[in-house]
């Protein structure tokens, strides 16, 4: 048996969501499918930088004119996802005196505020910049957390009718007659609410009409319809410092290059990018190189950053399209504009529309214009609301000078708490209950821990994009544990630990690339905590008096393995089966 909407998005990113939500927001009954978490694909893989347009402002103009535009909106409606940070565009000796001129101007042009700054003025308001700084262009940068607003984006549309279902993969987009009628999905564990050891089911969903959101993913979506998008995956890379060394967005001001932009963000500093074309977005290779030219090239700018400690790294897909026989050789040259490809036009294949390419900070302006576009298609009349209607969260956001002595909370937990959850701080925060803090590096409480499970059920991934629990120094090592242990009693044992092992090992993921000074101390030690301490990779422990056990909690032996001196029949053979996982 089918089930029936009009619109079905693909693609749980911000511009999924954000189409999502100007969806519902207009009365179209829309359902949403991703294959992974909210922010899976190039939304959760962005170095966080809310765009002035000035970085577009001599190559790209159209879109550094969308990128200030939009910025100026989501200042307004995302305000507690957004930290205005202000940017830099610094000239040091080597850097072109006719580019950065070239660059003030075309940030005029665009209606980018820009002031040009002394190299002296620059050290006084980042004093970790170089000596070397001849001078700067100042602009309106910010940072903004992609999470938090995929999440708002999301949340706003199931208020409004919608159904976002995470962890759906579609495996068939289901064409009759040169027509999209729907796909068909596959649950990892049922619709509606992740959890953990329940079975997977499928689902087969007809639709009026099939948005194609996917990203850097399009072609892939595209094939199963029989239609070729014509999406160039660019891979970059992102590496996350340990602490925020400068506190406003820092940039490189010379042509495109590698290695460039500095962004804060919450309790770190991103360093960022590179611009490598792949042909897989799910398979490319991360190479330490790419990670060791951030820091040595960053240093330059920021000579700290070589001292500094690393805590992880990782890399993210960009959705780059341009328009057939263009040419470009070179992904920096391809356009960061975005393209609606409506397929009945196209490919003659009715009922489904692509968008590719943009940026996240035009993720409302992509979604307002499919909208538009899918509401013509389907016949619904109804205006944007999008540029005015704020976020869940951001309604009024003046109430955080209201929130931060209020909940028992020791100031610096209340700032952080507040500035996360904006307006809904009241909602989530006032508890009979005892409050603690849970993971202590990025001040989370149980409370907003609790928040998050309720929607997200057993997948802790899905709480920490909530929250960001779990992604601060430790990555994990010290709060993954206590994070899992709010899953008891609503979900069993064996729920829970398999939640706290995906939690972990993806916290683990982007610190293989990190493995060096504080840092690789730092990974040992959280080993140390859960391999050992907690005995979490089950590996047998010997007693003195020669009883092995494998594993701390397994309870009391069987009678016949009482009867062996306490030996568990199978320890050996899982310790053997594990021999090659731990060589890795």
């Amino acid at each position: 048996m089918a089930t029936e909407t009009e619109a079905l998005v693909i693609g749980g990113g911000s511009t999924g969501c954000g189409i999502a939500r100007d969806l519902a927001l207009r009365g179209v009954d829309t359902t949403l499918v991703e294959r992974g978490n909210l922010t899976h694909g190039t939304t959760g893989r962005m170095h966080g930088l809310l765009h002035s347009g000035g970085r577009y402002a001599v190559s790209d103009q159209e879109s550094a004119a969308e990128c200030i535009a939009e910025s100026r909106v989501l200042r307004e409606i995302a305000s507690h996802c957004v930290e205005m940070t202000g940017g830099l565009f610094v000239q040091l000796p080597a850097d072109d005196d006719e580019y950065f001129e070239e660059k003030l101007a075309g940030c005029r042009d665009c209606d980018i505020p820009a002031e040009v700054i002394s190299g002296e003025e620059a050290r006084e308001i980042e004093p970790y910049l170089t000596r070397d700084v001849e001078r700067a262009i100042r602009v309106p940068d910010g940072a903004i957390d992609p999470f938090r607003l995929c999440v708002a984006n999301a949340a706003d549309a199931e208020e409004h009718g919608a159904r976002i279902e995470t962890h759906a993969e579609v495996t068939d987009v289901l064409v009759e007659d040169d027509q999209v009628k729907g796909v068909e999905i596959r649950h990892e564990s049922g619709p509606g609410k992740r959890s953990h050891h329940e079975p997977g089911t499928t689902e087969r969903i007809e639709a009026d009409h099939v948005v194609n959101a996917t990203g850097a993913w399009a072609g892939e979506l595209g094939a199963m319809a029989g239609v070729d998008v014509e999406v160039r995956p660019s891979k970059g890379v992102m590496t996350v410092m340990n602490t925020r060394q400068v506190d406003t967005v820092v940039n490189r001001c010379r042509p495109k290059g590698d290695a460039d932009i500095i962004v804060p963000h919450e309790t770190a500093c991103i360093l960022g990018t590179t611009d490598v074309e792949v042909e897989d977005p799910d398979d490319y290779p991360e190479e330490q190189w790419e990670v060791d030219m951030m820091i040595d090239t960053l240093s330059e700018l920021v000579p700290i950053l070589g001292e500094a400690r690393t805590i992880r790294s990782f890399w993210g897909v960009r959705p780059l399209y341009e328009p057939p026989d263009t040419g470009t050789t070179d992904p920096t040259d391809i356009t960061r504009q975005f393209f609606l490809l409506d397929h009945a036009d196209r490919d003659s294949l009715a009922g489904m529309t692509s968008i590719v390419g943009g940026k996240l900070t035009t993720y409302r302006l992509m979604a307002e214009q499919i909208t538009d576009h899918v509401c013509e298609k389907l016949g619904v009349e109804g205006s944007c609301r999008t540029a005015e209607q704020p976020l869940p969260g951001s309604e009024d956001f003046s109430v955080l000078r209201d929130y931060m002595e209020e909940f028992g909370l020791r100031s610096p937990i209340g700032r952080r708490s507040t500035e996360r959850l904006g307006s809904k701080a009241d909602e989530v925060l006032k508890t009979d209950d005892p409050n603690p803090v849970v993971c202590t590096c990025e001040a989370v409480t149980r409370a907003e821990l609790d928040h998050a499970i309720a929607d997200a059920g057993t997948d802790l991934n899905a709480t920490r994009i909530r929250t960001r629990a779990s992604m601060g120094n430790c990555q994990g090592g010290f709060c993954a544990h206590r994070i899992a242990a709010l899953l008891h009693p609503e979900y069993d044992e064996a729920t829970t630990r398999t939640a706290l092992d995906e939690l972990y090992e993806e916290r683990w993921k982007g610190q293989r690339h990190a493995l060096w000074g504080e840092q690789l101390s730092q990974a040992m030690l959280n080993h140390a905590l859960h391999a050992t301490t907690m005995n979490r990779d089950r590996y047998p422990a010997a007693s003195d008096d020669g009883i092995e056990y494998d594993r701390f909690d397994a309870g009391p032996p069987t009678p016949e393995a009482a009867a062996d001196g306490g030996r568990r029949d199978d320890a050996h053979e899982r310790a053997d089966s594990r021999e090659d996982d731990h060589g890795d």
